[in-house]
C-alpha cells in the first residue's frame, strides 16, 4: 500500500524552480557589487535553499514538531554566532 506523504514529481519541480531562481537571486545580488550588504544578503539566501532543501528532499515536514524543534534550536543558534560576528565586525 502507497503511502501519500505529498512528495510527488509535481512538488519536487517546484522546489527545483525555487532553488534555480534563489540562485539567481544571489547571481544578481552578486553583480551588484553591494560589498558587506552583498555577503549578508549572499548568506540570508543560502539559508533558505539550505532550508527549502531540508523540508523537502530530507522530509523534515513529514517529522513531527520535537524533532523539527530539535533541528531548529542548533540552527537559529548557529545564525545567532554569525549574526553577532557580523556585527562586531561591521562596527570596528
Amino acid at each position: 500500500m502507497k503511502e501519500d506523504n505529498g512528495s510527488g514529481a509535481r512538488t519536487y519541480i517546484i522546489v527545483w524552480v525555487m532553488l534555480v531562481a534563489l540562485t539567481a537571486v544571489t547571481v544578481g545580488v552578486y553583480r551588484l557589487h553591494l560589498g558587506t550588504a552583498g555577503v549578508a544578503i549572499a548568506l540570508i539566501i543560502a539559508s533558505l535553499k539550505a532550508g527549502v532543501i531540508l523540508i523537502f528532499f530530507m522530509h523534515l515536514r513529514q517529522e513531527s514538531r520535537f524533532l523539527q524543534g530539535v533541528f531548529l534550536l542548533p540552527v537559529l543558534l548557529i545564525g545567532a554566532i554569525i549574526g553577532f560576528t557580523f556585527i562586531d565586525v561591521w562596527y570596528r
